[in-house]
């Protein structure tokens, strides 16, 4: 497990390194670019990654409780620094685009994300041992869907890009599915799982899932919210230019 998550802090860190002093030494471009560019295509990568291993976990596991596959803690091991580093990263590509002194950018950075800095400290202090250690070797099924999740993280980090623009409504879907739709589904499976009304699935799942659920959950359900904001505004600034083209 430490082998593993010795590699994840080496991995990581070094291919947005390398990324970055590929693209500012060999492309010219300049040192915010870089950054910024290195940042997204480093998240982009995990979120391939986790995908793939959540798939081969989660289709490899019949009983989704007992059933396990070896790549489940591996991956988790491997991917638990990424959740640091990304939090420097996101600092990082913050002091480029905010042009402010030493001092005033770690406030402004909180101030600005905290969400996001709240939610990667969550991951690695709670779902982190949650995940290798409180469920005892169970449940590789759930932390492959888990795991799936990931599968949106391009989305995120490319709202501004004519990618995004053009295929605003499908980045929302998945989204939708990848992190909305993710947690009712864990316990509709698990209530199929114990043969109980799904209603009653709270009080018979682990308390560390309920724990989780109840502090992500939300959080997928704000982020959803204000990339619905964005993609209306997107909407509504292109009715407007059209609107003045045509009178």
């Amino acid at each position: 497990m430490f082998a593993l998550m010795a590699a994840g802090s080496v991995f990581f860190p070094g291919m947005f390194l390398l990324s970055r002093l590929t693209l500012r030494f060999v492309m010219g471009w300049s040192e915010a670019d870089a950054t910024v560019v290195s940042v997204r295509g480093v998240s982009s990568v995990q979120g391939a990654m986790a995908s793939a291993a959540g798939y081969i976990i989660a289709s490899s596991c019949h009983d989704v409780m007992e059933d396990k596959h070896w790549l489940t803690d591996a991956y988790i091991s491997f991917a638990a620094p990424y959740f640091v580093y990304d939090v420097f990263a996101m600092f990082l590509c913050h002091r480029h685009k905010r042009q402010q002194q030493e001092g005033a950018h770690v406030a402004a950075f909180v101030r600005r994300e905290v969400l996001m800095v709240l939610h990667h400290a969550f991951m690695v202090l709670f779902c982190l041992p949650a995940s290798l250690v409180w469920r005892r070797g169970k449940g590789d099924y759930f932390q492959g869907l888990l795991l799936l999740a990931e599968l949106s993280t391009p989305c995120l980090k490319k709202e501004h890009t004519l990618l995004y623009k053009v295929n605003g409504a499908l980045m929302l879907l998945v989204f939708f599915g990848c992190r909305v739709l993710l947690f009712p589904y864990l316990y509709l499976a698990y209530s199929r799982y114990v043969s109980l009304p799904i209603h009653q699935v709270v009080l018979e799942a682990p308390w560390q899932c309920n724990v989780g659920v109840v502090m992500l959950w939300p959080l997928q359900i704000y982020w959803l919210t204000l990339m619905c904001r964005r993609a209306l505004r997107l909407l509504t600034r292109r009715s407007d230019a059209d609107a003045k083209k045509t009178a």
